[in-house]
């Protein structure tokens, strides 16, 4: 799979200079793609030979159409139903409804009934940009109702190529086959969910032309990050390791920096330091006797106790009372590298954008909401943008969480395409907050430590639900786990 991934105006600028550079022109384009879906379709049901195919009225359609009359013609039955107005297609599709016509393949309106073992989606490309209605809601809606398995031609039918977001209603395909490169909206919110299995088809567009287009974003290698951990010599020592420092744990709280702790341990870091409530200090020395515990409860009690600090973590249970917001103001102050986190971020959004030289924010849609003061449904309809603008509002490392998470840095934006639903569980993000300081303690750039860290905790949380299940996924049960993928580079020892 390709780790580039693009918006429908890069994918559409890819396609007219291909289309510029082939004398015969963007027909020849979509003889491959219904070549490509014919072979697929063979492959994955080949015993399945009654096809109904969705035509919408633009040049998906015409894949739809000219898959039809390649089908027809291999002896498939095939039927095509039609969506919209198809008095005035694009040049190529045209072209297309004529092969299916000569082909003989029925052409039949939406309520005409028929039988068919496979459906086609071949109604909206990547060009729908506004909620569906009228006959395209009731084709999506006839194709869900169904229990006949999907194909969807580049991009299921109702769903933002570009955020991922269901347009009113969007067909929920069990593969979808993409052409030319990735959209970015097939893998992040609402997009894996109705993709089912996403393979890709380049067609024939050369790779020149791929790599000249810069891409909106990339997916987190995880494998090639681990192999930036430099080796650990025979004579390695603890303080070589770095020091993770973490901030939290108001009244009742107090799991919350001990699972940063815990996770920044089994990650790596030579030493831990948790500074919380006095009162929490007996219960944490005795489940995690490997870290440091400190009480602390006023502002002045924080400062050498930062000192030694590689990295601060801030907010895992820091709650946004008056003991939270005293030792964020005093976290703000450090020339050293912070992570915010939780209610870290809360505190944040009501204050103007500190100037820290290293910093990494690690917000949910929520509390990207409140530092970008709209609503989490406005950063959920546009999540590319969100982690973006959050990106240039602090010049720092900002990860997304979510459904295909995404860290935005100087170098880029990469996109999370591992993790499963059983990671909505308490616990989850203050493990990752250990996970990531951990990796930044040990030498790897901020950009490097979120995008490995996010792909660990993830790894992690997809190994356990593959044994158990996700339902009932705790954020303990990963710790074994990542420790286990941290230390599958052999680059780790020498």
């Amino acid at each position: 799979m390709t780790g580039r991934l693009y918006s429908s105006t890069q994918i559409r600028a890819i396609e007219q200079q291909a289309i510029a550079e082939m004398a015969q022109g963007d027909f020849v384009l979509m003889q491959q793609a219904a070549s490509a879906l014919l072979a697929l379709l063979k492959q994955r049901w080949p015993s399945r030979k009654n096809l109904l195919v969705y035509a919408g009225n633009g040049n998906n359609g015409g894949d739809g159409y000219l898959l039809a009359a390649y089908a027809q013609a291999e002896g498939y039955r095939v039927t095509i139903k039609c969506i919209g107005d198809h008095t005035t297609l694009p040049k190529a599709a045209l072209l297309a409804r004529q092969a299916a016509e000569q082909a003989q393949v029925p052409l039949l309106n939406l309520c005409d009934p028929c039988r068919a073992d496979v459906l086609v989606d071949a109604i909206f490309g990547i060009g729908l940009n506004r909620p569906v209605g009228g006959d395209y809601l009731n084709a999506i809606s006839q194709i869900n109702q169904s229990t006949i398995p999907v194909l969807a031609v580049d991009v299921p039918s109702g769903l933002c190529a570009d955020t991922g977001q269901v347009l009113a209603s969007a067909v929920q395909a069990d593969v979808t086959l993409s052409f030319i490169g990735h959209k970015i909206g097939l893998f992040t919110a609402d997009g894996p969910d109705h993709c089912g299995e996403l393979l890709l088809e380049p067609l024939s567009i050369p790779q020149p032309l791929l790599a000249a287009q810069q891409a909106c974003a990339t997916l987190v290698d995880g494998n090639q990050l681990l192999r930036k951990l430099a080796p650990r010599k025979a004579n390695f020592h603890k303080g070589q390791a770095g020091h993770v420092v973490i901030i939290g744990g108001d009244h009742g709280m107090a799991g919350a920096p001990l699972l940063s702790a815990e996770a920044a341990l089994r990650c790596g870091a030579g030493l831990v330091t948790v500074l919380t409530r006095k009162e929490h200090v007996p219960a944490l020395v005795a489940r995690r006797p490997e870290c440091m515990v400190h009480g602390v409860e006023a502002q002045q009690d924080l400062h050498p106790l930062l000192q030694k600090a590689s990295v601060i973590v801030a907010g895992p249970g820091l709650g946004q009372q008056f003991w939270g917001q005293q030792l964020l103001q005093q976290v703000l102050t450090q020339n050293k590298p912070v992570l915010l986190d939780a209610d870290a971020l809360n505190l944040l959004a009501q204050q103007t954008a500190p100037r820290l030289n290293q910093l990494i924010l690690t917000p949910h849609p929520g509390e990207a909401a409140r530092l970008l003061h709209c609503s989490s449904q406005e950063v959920q309809q546009h999540r590319l943008n969100a982690v973006q603008a959050l990106q240039q509002q602090y010049q720092t490392t900002v990860l997304l969480k979510g459904n295909g998470s995404l860290i935005a840095g100087d170098k880029g934006t990469q996109l999370l395409n591992v993790g499963n639903p059983g990671m909505a569980s308490a616990g989850m993000g203050d493990l990752l907050s250990g996970i990531i300081a951990a990796l930044w303690a040990q030498g790897l750039n901020a950009e490097d430590a979120a995008a490995l860290g996010s792909w660990l905790h993830a790894c992690a949380a997809d190994h356990q639900a593959a044994r158990f299940g996700p339902r009932g996924l705790l954020a303990t049960d990963l710790l074994s786990s990542v420790r286990q993928h941290l230390n599958q580079s052999l680059n780790l020892f020498e």
